[in-house]
């Protein structure tokens, strides 16, 4: 049977896909692929790991992402990261960010393939599950062609299970990470030509992926594709991943009916002493042109951040779809 754990991924992004993100998109979609924000090697071998590394069991499939060049410090912290219940550990080799680069790992490890190589190795002789490299098609005056063809091979060989590529390149030097999310030139070809060149490395796309047309066209080319930030702040897209990528029944049929189901979380949550924004913060983008999309961000806007704000204030805000005066109305 076809392995299909990588065909659909919900990107790592900094400050977004947090735990509570990651429940609220798991009610969206039983199949796709999660991922953790990226966490450095210090912060999981020194910190908090319970705060940091904990998940909800409903989270599954999710992978843990982690930044890093030191094979002996990413193999301890894939070997934390795999104890804690993580299906997969994905090594960083993309972020662009000023704090990646000064600490040598993200991106600018794309000048460094046999390194690359090393963690790789690494850590997969330290854990049982799967081991994966996310990374650019080539940093500042690299050439695609060679730059992401060395790396894939070289990380393969030191046996990561698949190869998850932003079309992008990066430029570490003058353009801020904002700047590299959008202003490099998208080059999905490039890809494509190295899936082609190694056919039987999975390989999974990702950069500017807007909805689940575009996945669909990907995956006449790649294993599998990925979404970022259209994922994030267009949540209701997930709705159509399970029955448009993988032929089977969305866990919910509406907005309203999977944040509903979220309900008994989001109470054990407060009871921990959460407070209701840090989750409903990842519901701005949850309906779109539907009457009463304003009205529902207005009032967890509003009455979401304020101390003490419980469920009441979400079913509140959910109540207003679709009775909201025609004012109010536009997403």
């Amino acid at each position: 049977m076809k392995d299909l754990r990588w065909r659909f991924a919900v990107a790592p992004m900094m400050d977004w896909t947090d735990r509570h993100c990651r429940v609220f998109h798991r009610h969206l979609t039983r199949r796709a692929l999660l991922y953790t924000e990226m966490l450095t090697t210090g912060a999981v071998i020194h910190g908090d790991r319970e705060r940091l590394l904990g998940f909800d069991a409903v989270e599954h499939p999710v992978a843990l992402q982690l930044g890093g060049s030191d094979p002996r410090e990413l193999a301890l912290a894939a070997r934390i990261g795999e104890d804690f219940g993580y299906d997969e550990i994905n090594l960083n080799v993309g972020c662009p960010s000023d704090r990646v680069k000064d600490g040598r790992f993200g991106a600018c490890l794309m000048a460094e393939p046999e390194l690359v190589a090393s963690c790789v190795d690494a850590m997969k002789r330290a854990v049982a599950v799967p081991v994966t490299v996310k990374c650019r098609i080539g940093i500042d005056d690299q050439d695609p062609e060679a730059a992401l063809d060395t790396l894939a091979r070289a990380v393969v060989a030191a046996g990561s299970d698949a190869l998850i590529v932003h079309a992008r390149k990066a430029w570490l030097n003058g353009l801020s990470p904002k700047e590299n999310r959008d202003i490099p030139p998208l080059d999905y070809d490039r890809v494509y030509r190295l899936k082609r060149a190694m056919p039987d490395v999975r390989v999974v796309i990702n950069g500017g992926i807007g909805g689940i047309d575009e996945v669909r066209a990907h995956l006449d080319h790649v294993d599998g594709a990925m979404l970022g930030r259209a994922a994030y702040q267009a949540p209701w897209r997930l709705l159509s991943v399970d029955p448009e990528i993988f032929g089977e029944a969305a866990p919910h049929a509406t907005m309203q009916d999977a944040l509903e189901a979220m309900m008994p979380y989001i109470e054990q949550q407060l009871a921990r002493g959460t407070r209701l924004h840090a989750i409903t913060r990842h519901f701005v983008g949850a309906f779109h042109a539907v009457p009463g999309a304003r009205a529902f961000r207005r009032h967890l806007a509003e009455k979401g951040v304020k101390p003490g704000a419980g469920v009441d204030v979400l079913r509140d805000a959910i109540a207003r779809i679709g009775r909201a005066l025609p004012a109010e109305a536009a997403a």
